[in-house]
């Protein structure tokens, strides 16, 4: 990576939503080329710094400067479902120019659609079979296609525009094993700078840098993840001993302060004592009483500088050590009795019964049905498939949908919240929001103004504090926004839950970290237990 020639700079960026939400203050930083993870905290600000470098937004004040052209691949998809999928390959206009030319459409404006690019259909073949989609798929829709089909269409269509730098945002969130296995390829030659914001550790440890965006510094260390991993929790240590060894010799100065003021006073007293005898003349007493004030009240000022200077080096040792505040998520109780049946999975003439609190994956390949199983379980549809089912035994569902487009842009957090639990008093519901790290202003905020992180902390907070609680958690890829510590928090969340689950996920280390009871694949039509 090159610090001589950065490809992208940002200097003193500050951008202040309309509502007067600070999203970015006074931030500061360069990255390289070559590729780059981008990692931070949810609600960090990342992808408004990728919008930012996009030139989608502009700053309230500061400049971001880049090196060349920029193309942005969005953490939400705000495509068409109605344009072709050779729009997500960036070859709809030539590719339409040149079937209507084949169809005996001459018309000028054709050719000069096409250009030199006569072979797009030939092209647009072989970015299908990067995309891992079938050929007949240039002729579909992108609303035909599932979340993941529809990211890798646009994520091959992008490497083959090869802009000079390409910024993504989350690009394996709804990818399943084998698709992120390709986009890991795709990034590994990918041309030009590239800059990804991920919480995917396998992603990120592609990468040449990794930069982190804390506060109003954008810090980059050169290696994968896991170097910027070790060096962040070595300076952590070095800062927390340092913060220690401040604190101690602060303690040291103000004992020895005290020390030396409690003997100046013992001091005092006895050449009172002495001048009240009448031991010594009362010139000499006089004199030395007047010595001993000056030389008390000159230790006193370097005793008192002494420890000004400790709590001075205490304060700056503990601004280095980070306090970051993790999403504490503590579940209310469904009185889900043990035996109870909540749900009913089957396929053929085998079923599945998940009872009281017991903890069931749905697996499968990207476009396989999982997501369209579970809305329709949601709705209360009984059948998927001529021979897959679903059937809910309970009313009390919460559901938290892959694309979180269950909240109204337009409604603020606590009003989004509150919809789900009308009988919690307003009170209450802040300090519950407050769990999830939404405070203070931050509630009221309009939802379409919130980042990709931040708006599934809203959409998993309508979820799980709904009243009355679900007895039944029906979770669609949960991971996909979050930060490794969210994610811990997550999983000690379920874990403890006492309504049963219904999870898909892609994340397999998430899922193993569940204690499942059950774990199904959705395959070709089919439902089947696997290990």
């Amino acid at each position: 990576m090159s610090a001589v020639s950065p490809s992208l700079v940002f200097d003193h960026v500050r951008l202040v939503w309309p509502d007067g939400t600070v999203a970015l203050d006074d931030v500061s930083g360069a990255l390289g080329r070559g590729r780059t993870g981008l990692v931070g905290r949810n609600g960090a600000g990342k992808s408004t710094l990728l919008r930012l470098a996009a030139r989608r937004i502009a700053p309230t004040s500061g400049t971001v400067s880049a090196s060349g052209d920029v193309a942005l691949l969005p953490q939400r998809l705000a495509a068409d479902p109605r344009r072709p999928v050779s729009a997500l390959l960036g070859v709809e206009r030539a590719l339409t120019a040149v079937r209507a030319i084949e169809s005996g459409d001459v018309a000028p404006h054709h050719f000069d659609a096409v250009g030199e690019d006569w072979d797009v259909e030939a092209r647009a073949q072989t970015l299908l079979a990067e995309a891992g989609l079938a050929s007949d798929a240039l002729d579909r829709t992108i609303g035909e296609l599932s979340g993941g089909e529809t990211m890798l269409a646009a994520l091959v269509g992008l490497r083959a525009g090869a802009a000079d730098i390409t910024l993504l945002d989350e690009p394996t969130n709804d990818l399943d094993r084998d698709a992120r296995a390709r986009v890991y390829e795709l990034v590994r030659c990918w041309p030009g700078t590239l800059v990804v914001v991920s919480h995917d550790v396998a992603l990120l440890e592609v990468m040449d840098a990794t930069a982190e965006l804390y506060g109003r510094t954008l810090s980059v260390v050169g290696g994968p993840y896991s170097a910027w991993r070790e060096h962040r929790d070595t300076e952590q240590e070095a800062a927390v001993r340092a913060e220690r060894d401040a604190e101690r010799s602060l303690r040291r100065e103000r004992r020895q302060r005290i020390e030396s003021s409690d003997k100046l006073a013992a001091r005092s007293r006895v050449a009172h004592r002495a001048q009240v005898e009448k031991r010594v003349p009362k010139i000499i007493a006089g004199g030395r009483a007047n010595a001993a004030q000056v030389s008390a009240g000159r230790l006193s000022a370097e005793m008192r500088g002494k420890e000004d200077a400790a709590r001075a080096a205490l304060s700056e040792a503990s601004a280095r050590v980070r306090d970051d505040d993790v999403v504490r998520i503590d579940l209310p109780d469904p009185q889900n009795a043990a035996g109870r049946r909540i749900l009913t999975l089957g396929y053929d003439e085998r079923e599945w019964i998940v009872t009281g609190r017991e903890r069931v994956a749905l697996v499968g390949r990207n476009g396989v049905g999982k997501t369209t199983l579970l809305r329709r379980l949601v709705l209360g549809d009984t059948e998927h498939s001529a021979s897959v089912r679903a059937t809910a035994s309970v009313n009390r569902i919460g559901y938290l949908p892959q694309r979180l487009d269950g909240l109204d842009d337009t409604a603020s957090v606590l009003d989004a919240v509150a919809a789900a639990a009308p009988s919690v008093p307003v009170a209450q519901l802040r300090d519950r929001l407050a769990r999830f790290l939404v405070r203070g202003h931050a509630v009221t905020r309009p939802v379409g103004t919130l980042s990709g992180g931040e708006r599934f902390r809203v959409a998993l907070a309508r979820v799980l504090l709904a009243d009355p609680p679900p007895q039944l958690l029906v979770l669609d890829e949960p991971t996909n926004n979050l930060d490794l510590d969210t994610v811990e928090q997550l999983v000690t969340a379920v874990r403890a839950y006492r309504g049963a689950v219904l999870v898909v996920s892609h994340d397999d280390a998430f899922l193993e970290r569940l204690d499942l009871d059950l774990r199904l694949e959705l395959a070709d039509g089919g439902l089947r237990e696997v290990p």
